[in-house]
């Protein structure tokens, strides 16, 4: 705490904001004890005059970052009900699939627009992660909670569809480019897709083949995400949502079998 104290003392005003960002979470009421008492036991003047004027510089700059951040994540409420309005009833009930057969394509076109514009960010994620798990432990909205879950899903559908592993060279990768279809079709489709495509079914990409290529795609995206982040979260829990399914459909088919 001291050591940050004279860090702060130091610092000139852009080293100073860039610090108080860093260690926003140590300012803390502990902080505030010490710097005062750091004040009082000052043996000149001017000493105790500087330590009490950065005690009002830091705590007027860390409720300014403490309330923009509020802002940030009041503004992911808005983005999160505008890309749901068009599903969203005005009723208790919120009705899934949604009766209006336009709505979501409407959610998407509204999902991808706001993504363009950087606001799906994670105070969205996390905002949308906090609704659902709210309405997982309500348990009696199952509407809102699939509703929310196909957010996540339309997320992560166009994020990881930004970039293409299917060429290599001049050579097609044929199962590389048979995940990327999946990856960016809808949920709804994907039990036509894995049928029509897998070995198993009428195409020619052995189980074995995508199980590789998504495997390779959920290290790819480790290394490219934030380690912890909700976006690694979703992107990864999107990519194991397929490989879950085709094994699903290749454990009924050779069981027919």
């Amino acid at each position: 705490m001291d050591r940050l104290i004279d860090m702060l003392r130091a610092a000139d005003d852009k080293e100073l904001q860039k610090l108080v960002v860093e260690n926003v979470l140590s300012f803390n009421e502990s902080f505030w004890i010490r710097l005062a008492a750091r004040a009082d036991n000052c043996k000149s003047e001017d000493d105790k005059k500087d330590l009490e004027e950065l005690a009002s510089f830091l705590m007027s700059l860390v409720d300014s970052i403490v309330h923009k951040t509020y802002e940030k994540i009041e503004s992911a409420t808005d983005v999160l009900k505008a890309i749901l309005r068009p599903a969203a009833q005005e009723e208790d009930e919120i009705p899934w699939p949604p009766r209006d057969p336009e709505a979501l394509s409407l959610m998407e076109k509204e999902l991808n627009q706001r993504e363009q514009e950087g606001q799906l960010d994670e105070g969205f994620l996390s905002e949308v992660n906090a609704q659902l798990r709210n309405a997982k432990e309500d348990g009696d909205k199952p509407g809102l909670e699939a509703m929310l879950q196909k957010v996540l899903q339309l997320y992560a559908s166009r994020v990881l569809s930004k970039r293409s592993f299917a060429r290599k060279g001049d050579e097609i990768l044929k199962a590389e480019q048979f995940l990327e279809t999946i990856i960016k079709a809808p949920e709804e489709e994907w039990n036509r897709l894995l049928l029509d495509g897998m070995t198993v079914g009428k195409g020619e990409i052995s189980p074995e083949e995508l199980y590789a290529v998504v495997n390779k795609r959920i290290e790819r995206t480790l290394i490219r995400t934030q380690g912890g982040s909700y976006e690694q979260r979703v992107l990864v829990e999107y990519l194991k949502g397929i490989q879950s399914r085709a094994e699903e459909i290749v454990q009924v088919l050779q069981g027919q079998g």
